[in-house]
């Protein structure tokens, strides 16, 4: 299946509360562990504009990919000079419902009235550079945004920031590369780019962790509110990146899962698994 189909089919199964076939029909977690082993992240980016003319962002796309954003490339065959009367839907499934005022009536408005849309793909990602071309990402939404694209979204995990959002987390991300600080990249890089909390099967669960070179972590619904539970999350995230995954797993009595929502073949599985808590 076409790497674009795939992600743009994830984004309207979450819509439509659907799941295909082929994800429902899990292999055991053993089988899955070493499917896993042979599956590389990558970034899929959806950028939205105002004109019914891509030249302008896909040049900007060109350009930064010769620039500094190697592996990148625009895709030709699902971009298009016309308005995608799908993206309302899509995006409102995929705000970030976590930061406070991560998006605003201004971005809906640019959403529902965008005229174009542009789709980027990643490089499949290394474990090891997941979090260099995570920033390399962000750097490239910095680009586009320049460029005129007026809303943003990764597809990848399904996650979508107002443009004020995106250009605060560039911010911060560019201070983390600056200072050498790959903790904090690597915390930057998830905030951009994963999505949280979501509900399955009695956890409240991150979706797109592997961006960044991270297991996902779910966490007992019983464990508090739903912003008790993202800060968990993000604990465990901090932990692991700054620890290591098997001394956290220790410490927080968690274990290592992966008995995945999502099948080998879709964006949003992590091939580095499931950090599940205990109750």
């Amino acid at each position: 299946m076409h790497i674009l189909r795939r992600a743009l089919l994830g984004s309207l199964w979450a819509v439509i509360g659907w799941k295909p076939s082929f994800a429902a029909q899990a292999s055991p977690e053993t089988i899955i562990q070493e499917e896993a082993s042979s599956v590389t992240p990558r970034h899929v980016l959806c950028f939205l504009g105002r004109d019914r003319d891509l030249s302008r962002l896909s040049e900007a796309a060109a350009q930064a990919t010769r620039d500094f954003a190697t592996g990148f490339s625009v895709d030709e065959d699902y971009s298009q000079a016309e308005p995608d009367d799908r993206m309302s839907r899509s995006f409102d499934v995929c705000w970030d419902l976590v930061e406070p005022n991560a998006w605003n009536e201004t971005d809906e408005k640019a959403v529902a009235d965008h005229q174009s849309v542009l789709y980027v793909l990643g490089p499949s990602m290394t474990q090891a550079d997941t979090i260099k071309v995570s920033m390399t990402a962000l750097r490239l939404v910095e680009r586009l945004i320049q460029a005129g694209a007026v809303a943003v979204k990764g597809e990848s995990a399904g996650i979508a920031h107002g443009l004020d959002r995106w250009r605060t987390l560039i911010g911060q991300g560019a201070e983390a590369q600056k200072a050498g600080d790959r903790l904090a990249q690597q915390r930057v890089g998830r905030l951009a780019f994963a999505k949280r909390p979501l509900s399955a099967r009695g956890y409240l669960e991150s979706v797109g962790f592997h961006l960044v070179g991270l297991p996902e972590v779910y966490v007992p619904e019983t464990s508090g509110s739903e912003r008790q539970v993202v800060a968990i999350m993000d604990a465990v995230a901090d932990e692991i990146g700054k620890r290591g995954l098997d001394p956290t797993l220790k410490a927080r009595g968690a274990s290592l899962s992966f008995d995945s929502t999502y099948g080998v073949d879709e964006f949003k599985f992590n091939p580095y698994g499931i950090v599940k808590l205990a109750g």
